[in-house]
């Protein structure tokens, strides 16, 4: 089987080898696994791969490089009308190639590959919409016209569009789905977790605006402010460092508060495994791979109710749904950490959810879509 890989995601080269996020990478492998070429059709960076990147791990793939472009300016509108043309035709080229067609959205290469795609209708497809597939989100145009394009049974043929997710009056072409970082063979006792010393908290991600980690960091200085004995570790980069770093030392918070930095897989597994709560408040997400994540290592997620966080999280029975109110999510914490039975069960209800959804059977469902 021919397989052409239509994605924004920026790659990188080293040696033979092409290199690109690695969450993203280890899924698309699993995909690889069961097809005999692969072209990549995507943004090629001249930078070197850093700590969290990795390799596809296939003897005949392709790159085809494409330029980045956006319209957010007007200087980068008129650029992109020059680029546009020619990306789209790398495209098609390579749809014309291919045996299986697989895009990843949203994104501006997505939503190009959403039209060309609908060229090929006898061609087998899949998407992987890795954004938040709430109907009734709000969300920029060319997102909700990828969702259009790809709902849509007349323009969108023969193809399997995976989204994270449960909803009502979906078309055949959508597919609730899912994602997976843990193998069965992960899976161990962890020592339950009790409030007689120190509450671990936990921020996992990019430390940006949208996933505001400051009100992870003011949490905790609250909840130090009323005596509790807290500590909050963070995992990830982003803009909003410094924001971070001058609140944790205008606040005295250096022996509460500790950034890590980007570290390897293992070592986040470690820090879930020790800590009691996920703190997560993010303005968007499609599948929060984080929030499963803790829930595997039985690390109850406090998080706000967007895209299929609800339906993860049982509305509130594997986990607590708040809003990005300080005083709220202060509320929940103290009600788990007053009722340690409530915490127990529903830590053991995360637990038994999370663990169903292992890499093998991920695998095992990619393998089916392939095939069909």
């Amino acid at each position: 089987m021919k397989f052409a890989i239509i994605t924004h995601v920026e790659h990188k080269k080293k040696a033979q080898d092409i290199f690109a996020y690695e969450p993203y990478v280890r899924e698309m492998n699993l995909w690889l696994k069961y097809v005999d070429q692969v072209q990549v059709v995507a943004p090629f960076s001249s930078e070197k791969p850093t700590s969290i990147d990795i390799a596809y791990v296939h003897g005949k793939i392709a790159q085809k490089t494409i330029l980045q472009f956006d319209i957010t300016t007007i200087s980068n509108a008129l650029k992109s009308i020059f680029l546009i043309p020619i990306i789209s035709f790398k495209i098609f080229k390579t749809m014309l190639w291919a045996d299986h067609i697989h895009l990843r959205c949203p994104g501006n290469v997505g939503l190009l590959g959403c039209f060309i795609q609908i060229l090929f209708p006898n061609k087998p497809k899949t998407v992987k919409y890795a954004g938040n597939w709430d109907p009734n989100s709000k969300q920029p145009f060319s997102y909700r016209l990828q969702k259009k394009i790809l709902s849509s049974t007349f323009l969108t043929k023969n193809c399997k569009v995976l989204v994270y997710g449960k909803w009502e009056n979906q078309s055949k072409n959508i597919i609730p789905f899912f994602t997976a970082t843990y193998s069965k063979n992960d899976i161990k006792e962890i020592p339950k977790k009790d409030f007689s010393e120190k509450t671990h908290f936990i921020f996992v991600g990019a430390l940006s605006v949208g996933k505001q980690p400051i009100t992870s960091v003011k949490i905790v200085h609250a909840l130090k402010s009323k005596g509790y004995d807290v500590q909050l570790d963070m995992y990830g980069e982003g803009l909003e460092r410094e924001v971070l770093e001058d609140y944790i030392r205008g606040n005295d918070l250096e022996n509460e508060v500790f950034l890590h930095g980007n570290v390897i897989k293992e070592e986040v597994k470690k820090a879930f495994q020790k800590s009691h709560f996920l703190v997560f408040i993010s303005k968007s997400e499609g599948w929060p791979k984080v929030v499963a994540e803790a829930m595997f290592w039985s690390c109850l997620p406090i998080t706000t109710s967007i895209s299929c966080v609800p339906y993860m999280i049982a509305n509130g029975k594997r986990g607590a749904l708040v809003k990005a109110d300080k005083q709220q999510i202060i509320n929940e914490i103290e009600i788990y950490l007053n009722n340690e039975k409530r915490y127990q069960n529903q830590v053991s209800n995360a637990k038994d959810w999370s663990q169903e959804f292992t890499l093998e059977k991920f695998e095992s469902e990619i393998k089916k879509l392939l095939k069909n």
